[in-house]
């Protein structure tokens, strides 16, 4: 490549970039997916319309591989131990039995249905089963939902893609290759106990040494900490097990643990993950030829539907009965099983392996996430707040650069005062939050208003506050404690915790 070719491939990237941040902030506003206009921006500057082209599938795969293990990376370090750490077992089972219940019936449904034969269709199976962390990150993190529905989505999206990668590599072969089912659990088995292991070893290390050994420069602290979960990536996949695995764990553990400049290495982690996204949807959207997808739509639909209202409700019922999760949870985790990029990236590998009909399932896949999607994404709310699943009293954490707040290990919160709730009336005194949390700031009628010990919070107050790592989960549990009993909350009885009827046993200690 000589410089001039350089200066243009530069050119392409940078345009490109910034209209994919575009079409972010668009998406954003129309309540769309970004993702969607990012694969429309790689569906335009591929070969049908600007010309640029792009259709090495083995390129795209091990590059669409890379940017999912940043993406979980990132998702690791943003993803709080705590709200996690209770929902372990039922997203382990999610991400293992639920996949494998999803990919048989899935199979079955397009074996018998829509007329595939079984190769193909045990292919569609593990190919669409899995849910995407990108899209899961991007679009439940900004629903005021329970913890414990976001958590578990969170978990098993970060978990079911270790088995499904495996589920996909093992179906490439020919069905007269195939190993038996005791040597796929086995490898199943041994890859995420490896590839766990030494996500979270390397965690482990890297937290040590990041606290221990100061470096020279504030920003080589972000560069130090993604570094450490693409080296878990490496050493997973190395070890011939799932790197992407090691990926999640070792940014769970890197990003809950007391880190200097946290607020830096989440801004950091967080602009590294849009980009892989960007990047990596952008990438898939010039692999696909805009032409063949006409052929595609109607068997995309079909799979779509028997994953959307057979596999994954049927996989979620039978692997969420031991631990009586109530049925309207149920039915959102059912219906927010987003797929985005990972099975698109999945799809490239059968046409890697030289699997016949491997382009056409690639298009069928394309389409069915672009369509899906589309149903899915924008509907959540309002699917959240019909199973009544909304919590009007959720605290939302707030990504700062302070340095203040770096040096004290200190969140902000922002909450606000519903109609009805008994928070109105309550001075700031009798909220009586544990220390240090305080009130730091009122947003009343479009102003701002400094409190004091005697302000009384009204309908529509937004509050901000700062408070620490340790004390704040106590600090939600008193404010929503008074928001539904008032000022004498715990002589009620009423500590913040779960509602009644919808605790599960992942709550009991709420």
């Amino acid at each position: 490549m000589t410089l001039q070719q350089l200066y243009v491939a530069v050119l392409i990237g940078g345009g490109v970039l910034l209209a994919s941040i575009a079409a972010a902030r668009t998406a954003n506003r129309l309540g769309l997916p970004s993702l969607l206009l990012f694969l429309a921006v790689g569906v335009l500057v591929g070969e049908d319309v600007i010309g640029v082209d792009f259709d090495d599938a083995r390129l795209a795969q091990n590059l669409g591989t890379l940017a999912l293990a940043v993406i979980l990376v990132e998702g690791g370090l943003t993803t709080r131990w705590p709200d996690v750490r209770r929902l372990l077992a039922p997203a382990s089972v999610l991400a293992t039995a639920g996949v494998a219940l999803s990919v048989a019936a899935t199979a079955a449904g397009a074996h018998y249905l829509l007329g595939l034969d079984w190769h193909l269709a045990l292919l569609l199976g593990a190919i669409i089963s899995s849910t995407d962390a990108a899209a899961v990150f991007a679009v439940l993190r900004a629903l005021p939902l329970p913890k414990r529905i976001t958590g578990l989505l969170e978990a098993e999206s970060g978990f079911n893609d270790a088995p499904t990668i495996i589920l996909v590599l093992v179906f490439s072969t020919s069905l007269a290759e195939l190993p038996s089912p005791t040597a796929i659990a086995g490898n199943v088995l041994y890859q995420l106990a490896v590839g766990g292991a030494l996500g979270l070893l390397i965690g482990r290390i890297g937290a040590a040494a990041l606290r221990h050994i100061a470096l020279p420069a504030t920003g080589l602290y972000p560069l130090a900490t993604v570094g450490f979960g693409i080296l878990a990536f490496a050493a997973g996949g190395a070890a011939g097990a799932s790197g992407i695995i090691a990926a999640y764990l070792s940014g769970l553990v890197l990003g809950n643990s007391r880190l200097p400049h946290r607020a830096a290495t989440r801004s950091f982690a967080e602009g590294t993950g849009w980009l892989a996204q960007i990047g990596l949807f952008v990438m898939l959207g010039l692999l696909v030829d805009p032409s063949e997808l006409g052929s595609a739509v109607l068997p995309a639909l079909g799979a779509g539907l028997i994953l959307l209202l057979l596999a994954r409700p049927l996989s979620v019922a039978l692997c969420l009965l031991p631990f009586r999760t109530p049925w309207r949870e149920q039915a959102f985790i059912s219906w927010a099983g987003l797929r985005g990029a990972v099975p698109i990236v999945l799809a490239t590998f059968p046409v890697v392996a030289g699997v016949t009909d491997a382009r056409h399932l690639l298009n069928i896949v394309f389409v069915l996430v672009v369509i899906f999607t589309l149903v899915q994404g924008p509907t959540l709310p309002a699917v959240a707040r019909r199973l009544g699943l909304v919590e009007t009293d959720t605290l939302q954490d707030i990504q700062v650069e302070s340095a203040p707040l770096d040096v004290l290990d200190a969140d902000l919160l922002t909450t606000a005062v519903p109609p009805g709730s008994r928070l109105m009336g309550v001075t700031i005194a009798e909220l009586r939050l544990p220390s240090p949390t305080a009130v730091t700031l009122i947003v009343r009628e479009g102003t701002t208003l400094v409190p004091d010990r005697d302000t009384v919070l009204r309908s529509g107050d937004e509050l901000l506050l700062i408070t620490t790592p340790e004390v704040k989960d106590r600090a939600e549990r008193r404010l929503r404690a008074v928001g539904r009993r008032g000022k004498l909350a715990r002589w009620h009885g009423e500590f913040g915790g779960v509602r009644a009827g919808r605790r599960g046993p992942a709550d009991s200690t709420d």
